[in-house]
């Protein structure tokens, strides 16, 4: 009876002592936590040991999962494309921001709005109601303003179970280019089209006609007018395109300022003698250069520039004006070169245009003037290329004043 009575009590205390371990162990996996197991020795000790290591497994897997997921939206913040997430019923699940920027969300105001209460434009509603996301949808941008228009590009793609991922993308550069390209060729075209108009009509007389030799004489000289037309006209698009493809000028070459004056003034005399018929009331023109030094800098994108800004004050100055043509230094160590004319001037709505490609005040008189249209765009052109910079101030018949200054880089003064 005693060992019996031993026995029992041996296998009570065992049995409360394993039930202690076990409750210890209940305990510590309700906690869910990896830390060291309550137990580690006997059955308990190795069931702790092997939950043990499946609990930090797991909490791997969660902490992996999670770094991926934040990695993953991380990325989808930094995206330039706009992104948002609905729901079945099209109610904004997540976005990130530059969606919001986009659109003039909310991203955590708006969650779970409907996004065809915020998005009202007429051509998103029926995209939406129609229900087909094969194409994209062009559409204006809330935040888009008369001044500074924004043009957003956006396509629905399916995903899940009746979940929509919406992609927008800002094209307001791209359907600018797009425009400016189909304004250029339609411009090409219309100033060509002009001059070969002309050609062709009188190849046509001559080939048809007897003429007596002072009219084929009066026909070809006309002929030869338009034809100096359409290769001037090329000579400036080609000039145009070399300008954008090539890489900015470096500071080895250069021109003096004496030597870009001379020149200047040589082509500016010849050309407003060879339009003026009364030398007599001619305008009057005059060149000052006051920089002792050089112009650093591809010299033929400075000449063409400069030259562009004489001819045009000659061309557009009436007979009696007077142009002035200045060089001189500035007080920060570059150069100002200037033209002034006394010419019927230009209203304040055009000035920010005129370096525009075929971008005319008035198209009627520039194309008698012999003008192409694109004189400005070439200076704007060789302006940036040289870190210089171009102003224009004029006001209605008060002529104009066209000035490109170079910075303290591109001029070498005399010492």
């Amino acid at each position: 009876m005693g060992a019996l009575a031993g026995v029992i009590a041996s296998s009570s205390i065992w049995f409360c002592f394993d039930s202690l371990l076990g409750v210890r162990v209940l305990r510590w996996l309700r906690r869910g936590k990896a830390d060291g197991p309550p137990v580690e020795l006997g059955v308990w000790g190795e069931i702790s040991d092997r939950v043990s290591r499946l609990l930090r497994q797991r909490e791997r897997v969660g902490t992996d999962s999670v770094a991926r997921l934040n990695d993953f939206v991380a990325a989808l913040q930094a995206s330039p494309n706009g992104v948002v997430l609905l729901d079945a019923h099209g109610r904004i699940e997540w976005a990130n921001q530059t969606a919001a920027n986009h659109f003039g969300l909310d991203a955590r105001r708006d969650l779970q709005q409907y996004l065809g209460n915020l998005l009202r434009d007429p051509a998103f509603v029926a995209y939406w109601a129609a229900r087909d996301f094969s194409h994209e949808l062009t559409v204006s941008s809330p935040a888009s303003t008369n001044s500074h228009p924004i043009q957003l590009s956006l396509q629905m793609h399916p995903y899940g179970e009746g979940r929509l991922l919406m992609l927008s993308r800002d094209v307001t550069a791209f359907k600018w280019a797009e425009a400016i390209r189909r304004d250029f060729v339609a411009n090409v075209s219309h100033e060509i089209r002009t001059p070969l108009t002309v050609l062709s009509g009188f190849v046509e007389t001559l080939q048809t006609l007897p003429l007596k030799q002072c009219e084929r004489d009066s026909y070809l000289a006309m002929m030869s007018v338009q034809a100096r037309r359409m290769q001037v006209l090329v000579s400036d698009l080609l000039t145009l395109s070399n300008l954008e493809g090539s890489l900015p000028p470096d500071f080895a070459e250069h021109i003096s300022a004496a030597e870009l004056m001379a020149q200047l003034e040589q082509e500016g005399r010849q050309l407003l003698h060879s339009q003026s018929d009364v030398p007599e009331i001619t305008q009057s023109l005059s060149f000052e250069c006051l920089l002792q030094g050089q112009l650093l800098g591809a010299t033929s994108e400075i000449f063409s520039a400069a030259s562009n800004l004489v001819s045009n004050a000659i061309r557009y100055t009436p007979a009696g004006g007077s142009i002035k043509v200045w060089l001189r230094g500035v007080p920060d160590g570059g150069a100002e070169f200037s033209v002034e004319d006394t010419g019927p001037g230009i209203s304040a709505e055009h000035i920010p245009r005129l370096t525009e490609r075929f971008y005319r005040v008035d198209r009627s008189r520039s194309r008698d003037s012999g003008g192409t249209g694109l004189g400005l765009a070439i200076v704007k052109h060789v302006c940036q290329r040289h870190g210089a910079e171009l102003s224009i101030a004029s006001k209605t018949g008060e002529g104009s004043r066209f000035a490109i200054v170079f910075p303290a880089d591109r001029v070498l003064r005399n010492s």
